[in-house]
């Protein structure tokens, strides 16, 4: 470019507001001026934001010696994936296993449940597609079904229905895969899946007992994905252990149902989801729902106990109070 183009794309730039040669010379100009913003460049470049913001003096005054403090095991990773309600249930019946059994550290599976609610969910998607045949494509309900069949989130009746149905099993027999901790791109395959099988539902015209026919189909394709994203889960198993004392246990061909009963052995009845949600329209002491919420058909409805933020408190600190008192 010659000094008049140069000129003339200047001034083009002034009067329409323009990212100008000279402004861009400007702004470098402005930047190479403090040689402390090459240094704090170079710092980001090699290490990223977060490393180079660390305060390093709060960090060492931050102690991890606390008075009070819950027994848990290992920490346990869901890595890139939406399963922390998962994760959340399993390791509270995990503690429950290790009093259970006088064992150290222990893990149960995330990867199992995690099959059953993916199987469990396109069922449900699909049954609510069948059940809103009738609605328009575009309507807004139609539009949310199709939106996320089957995401990773969950609530606590979903996490009960997967576990009074498949039961739990340990880590070590239905392991971590792949897709289990990176799961954008098994979610991605199976929503593109479910959204085709839902226009084929949809354009069938067919008799309700034709479109379960078809729908049964439809899951054999869905199992057969998770299989090979997942693996196979389990149906019999030996759980074998040696507790504190060395001895050694062997309870041989046991089903992941019979397993929640013997080792986990928690009363999921007594468990509710508790919210505190200060709105008109939701009174408290009662409670709620929301429709087209769940994971199994047949299973427990997603159900919320709306209470006062008081109630919330006293709960948590009588569950820790409980906790501390246990003991090992």
């Amino acid at each position: 470019m010659d000094v008049a183009d140069d000129v003339a794309l200047q001034q083009e730039s002034t009067e329409t507001g323009a990212v100008s040669s000279e402004l861009v010379r400007r702004l470098s100009d402005g930047f190479r001026s403090d040689p402390h913003r090459r240094t704090t460049m170079n710092a980001i470049r090699k290490n990223g934001i977060v490393a180079v913001a660390l305060d390093q003096d709060v960090l060492v005054r931050q102690q991890y010696t606390f008075s009070h403090e819950i027994e848990t095991g290992a920490i346990t990773n869901q890595k890139q994936s939406g399963r922390c309600w998962m994760f959340a249930g399993l390791n509270t019946m995990r503690l429950a296993v290790m009093r259970n059994c006088g064992m150290g550290d222990f893990e149960l599976s995330q990867a199992y449940l995690q099959f059953w609610d993916k199987l469990e969910r396109s069922n449900y998607f699909l049954e609510s597609i069948l059940e809103t045949l009738d609605e328009p494509t575009d309507g807004r309900l139609v539009s949310w079904l199709l939106q996320a069949p089957l995401n990773d989130g969950g609530q606590w009746d979903m996490f009960v229905s997967l576990v009074e149905k498949y039961g739990v099993v340990p880590k070590a027999e239905m392991p971590e895969s792949f897709h289990s901790g990176q799961s954008r791109g098994m979610n991605g395959l199976l929503t593109r899946k479910l959204r085709e099988d839902a226009r084929t539902l949809r354009d069938a015209h067919a008799s309700p007992s034709a479109l379960r026919a078809r729908k049964e189909a439809m899951l054999s394709e869905v199992y057969r994905i998770l299989v090979q994203f997942l693996g196979e889960p389990p149906t019999r198993f030996d759980f074998q252990y040696r507790d504190k004392e060395k001895s050694f246990h062997r309870d041989a061909g046991i089903s992941p149902q019979e397993f929640f009963r013997r080792y986990v052995a928690l009363d999921l009845d007594q468990y509710v989801s508790v919210i505190h949600a200060p709105t008109a329209d939701k009174p408290f002491g009662r409670t709620y729902t929301v429709k087209y919420l769940g994971n199994v058909r047949g299973g427990r409805p997603v159900l919320y106990l709306n209470t006062e933020v008081e109630n919330l408190k006293s709960i948590a600190l009588g569950a820790r109070v409980a906790r501390w008192d246990s003991g090992p």
